[in-house]
């Protein structure tokens, strides 16, 4: 039994028990409470953007600089990877994210909300028109400059921890139906993403190194045929298979999305009692390998990865910006993307999916509630400024400062619109638990 669910003490029979129950314990429950809550991720990710911005914006700013710029070096013999701690950030570190995005898409796909053509059409449509008009609109403030229109997908994408985040905190007035939908269309943005990365944003390709995660891919290829369940076994292919795809020349993070579609997502066949070494496995629950690392990757993403990614992008020096800089057509183009483009785009989308039959509008979902969450896909903050890393990373360096700014003001806005629109419609909106009391009487 867990210690979790054992009963408590009589504080009578441990003269310790006072010091568990100290202000400390206290502290210590609350901050369980708050790591299990669903806006606790995009607040902690909020937090780290503005601490960034603080650092950035302040006498730390050197430092801050030069942290982001420290070389690091892994080398084994004569081959060695050195890159800047920034680069190791974000090549290194958002793999796992991917990774992450990766299995939670095939687990949506297999099993989940987008398991079935008819559930998947609203969100996909969505995600299109989520995509194309906020391009469209960039493009249309950047036609003219070529360096500029490399960042045409930064206003395409949408920061799901952030979205559900704003969602989460109003409250149990949320129908799930619009909790389920808003998660929809980002997974299927993401899916868009890493498509768009991997097309549009791909350096001179190496066929060595394209070979060689060839061949790493084909072993995954075999450990999930052969049903293996050990994740030692598709880290030790994982690894080299991130370098391969860091030399061939196709973004690192790919590697990532490529090995979650490799994990095993079907439960291992029960062993036969007394068959094995008898350690405490996952088999022993029915629990698959995808489910048991996404469920003990989520929180070292949500509340590490995510926010590192976020302190070392987002910081922005507001002090070297003039007014002329907010009214230059990157940001411009970001901002109206994110703010007009998702809104027009998706809705756009949906209206006619569902006005052709291909689509059908969730149970119980106004379109109001759904005009909001178009909002709130226009927080795009840390897929935008992955996307803008790798558009001005390299060549184009003078827009670098001017698409972060386009990104903190139209995520922010777009936060700040959508939940205030949201709480309107739901001001006479019952609870979930008045909803079910009623449906009992």
């Amino acid at each position: 039994m867990d210690h979790r669910d054992r009963p408590s003490p009589n504080p009578t029979d441990d003269p310790t028990s006072s010091i568990d129950r100290s202000p400390i314990d206290g502290v210590l429950r609350r901050l369980n409470e708050f790591l299990h809550q669903e806006s606790a991720g995009g607040l902690v990710l909020m937090a780290t953007a503005v601490f960034a911005l603080i650092c950035a914006n302040s006498p730390l700013s050197s430092l801050y600089g030069r942290l982001l710029e420290l070389p690091l070096e892994i080398k084994l013999g004569s081959f060695g990877i050195g890159k800047p701690l920034l680069l190791w950030i974000n090549d290194g570190l958002m793999a796992v994210f991917f990774f992450l995005v990766g299995m939670e898409l095939k687990r949506e796909v297999v099993e989940g909300h987008l398991s079935s053509l008819r559930r998947a059409s609203l969100p996909a449509f969505a995600a299109i028109g989520g995509m194309l008009f906020p391009a469209a609109i960039y493009a249309a403030f950047n036609w003219e400059d070529p360096g500029a229109m490399k960042g045409w997908a930064i206003p395409t994408a949408t920061d799901i921890a952030f979205a559900l985040g704003v969602l989460s905190l109003l409250g149990n007035r949320v129908p799930t139906a619009l909790k389920a939908l808003l998660l929809s269309i980002a997974i299927f943005d993401d899916l868009g993403a890493i498509i768009v990365i991997a097309i549009f944003y791909t350096a001179d390709l190496s066929a060595l190194s394209l070979g060689t995660a060839a061949v790493l891919i084909g072993g995954l290829a075999i450990l999930n045929r052969l049903g293996v369940q050990r994740t030692a076994a598709y880290v030790l292919l994982g690894i080299p298979l991130w370098i391969a795809v860091l030399k061939s020349g196709v973004h690192a993070t790919l590697a990532g999305v490529v090995l979650a579609l490799f994990i095993p997502i079907r439960p291992p066949k029960p062993k036969v009692p007394g068959e094995g070494s008898g350690e405490n496995t996952p088999q022993a629950a029915g629990e698959s390998m995808l489910q048991r690392l996404e469920h003990g990757l989520h929180p070292w993403v949500a509340f590490g990865v995510l926010p590192v990614f976020a302190f070392a992008n987002a910081g922005v020096s507001i002090t070297k910006l003039s007014v002329g800089d907010v009214a230059h057509p990157v940001p411009l183009g970001i901002m109206a993307g994110l703010l007009a483009g998702k809104q027009i785009g998706i809705m756009a989308m949906c209206a006619l999916a569902v006005a052709l039959g291909l689509a059908s509008r969730p149970d119980g979902v106004s379109w109001k509630q759904i005009y909001g969450v178009t909002m709130l896909c226009g927080i795009g903050f840390t897929m935008s400024l992955f996307i803008a890393s790798l558009a001005f990373e390299q060549g184009a360096t003078e827009y670098l400062g001017l698409d972060r700014l386009g990104i903190l003001l139209g995520s922010i806005v777009s936060g700040g619109l959508g939940f205030f629109f949201l709480r309107w419609t739901f001001r006479d909106a019952p609870n979930a638990e008045e909803s079910v009391e009623r449906g009992l009487e």
